[in-house]
């Protein structure tokens, strides 16, 4: 009796053993394609730094071997941007063709995929700074009810209606903080062009809670509005969202069925 149960401890910790050399070669094995990934897209779009890449989804191995990634999700933080100095972009890939690349992504490779989700996300900060609001704070719509996982989108952007922005207007000759109903938009005229149209003051909790004179408040409401241009998507997309994540101004848009270049992933 004593001599199975040995045996079977035996078996058991072989097992164990070779499990984990499996996972942690899989793992290895991820981090190294990830790692291959970041630095040719550095050079692919000539960023300054490697931006972060996950490549999800597990065993790695099988996928590799496919020339299949199932996910992958290259975000660059705060990459010199056109207009706003600083932004931050985001790329989410979903069914990922490697048969005209290889599982090491080279900067030159051509990659087809099911599905692509590209975002400019602009911090308060930076966004104050071109607007000449310097204490900019950037909050979702107060009550967000435009779907039914409370007005944001799978990837957590609010709805473009009624944001609130909270600063100091000085260029109004306004010297105390506000807050401000703002709607977000693309431009008609040009989808790379960000919209800001305010629509009234606003009070009460979570907000400034200061109320405008009323021969200051069309200074006080355009000091809030204006245009941002040259605001192009990673790869090109066409954005179809706007709005707010945390203190953030997001620009998304989701197209089906492409094929990319690396150097693209940065436009503007």
């Amino acid at each position: 009796m004593r001599k199975t149960v040995i045996a079977v401890t035996a078996v058991a910790i072989a097992l164990a053993v070779v499990v984990g050399g499996a996972v942690a070669a899989d793992f290895g094995a991820s981090i190294y394609a990830e790692y291959r990934l970041s630095t040719s897209v550095r050079k692919a779009a000539s960023l300054g730094s490697d931006p972060f890449v996950a490549i999800l989804g597990f065993p790695f191995i099988p996928q590799a071997m496919r020339d299949h990634y199932d996910e992958l999700e290259i975000k660059a933080n705060l990459v010199d941007h056109a207009m706003v100095g600083k932004a931050t972009l985001e790329a989410t890939m979903h069914s990922i063709d490697l048969s005209h690349a290889s599982w090491l992504v080279e900067p030159n490779a051509k990659l087809g995929v099911g599905e692509l989700e590209s975002r400019i996300i602009i911090g308060s900060m930076h966004l104050g700074r071109y607007l000449g609001i310097i204490d900019l704070m950037v909050e979702a719509p107060p009550q967000e009810s435009n779907d039914a996982t409370g007005g944001t989108t799978e990837s957590g952007i609010s709805g473009s209606h009624g944001l609130v922005l909270s600063g100091t207007p000085t260029s109004a000759n306004f010297d105390h903080r506000v807050s401000v109903s703002v709607d977000l938009s693309i431009a008609p005229d040009d989808p790379a062009t960000l919209v800001f149209t305010p629509t009234g003051i606003v009070t009460g909790p979570d907000t400034a809670n200061q109320s405008v004179p009323d021969d200051k408040r069309d200074a006080v409401l355009h000091a809030f509005s204006g245009r941002v241009p040259d605001q192009r998507l990673p790869f090109g997309v066409a954005p179809n969202t706007v709005g707010a994540r945390g203190s953030d101004v997001i620009i998304e848009g989701i197209t089906r069925g492409v094929t990319i270049s690396l150097d693209a992933f940065k436009q503007s």
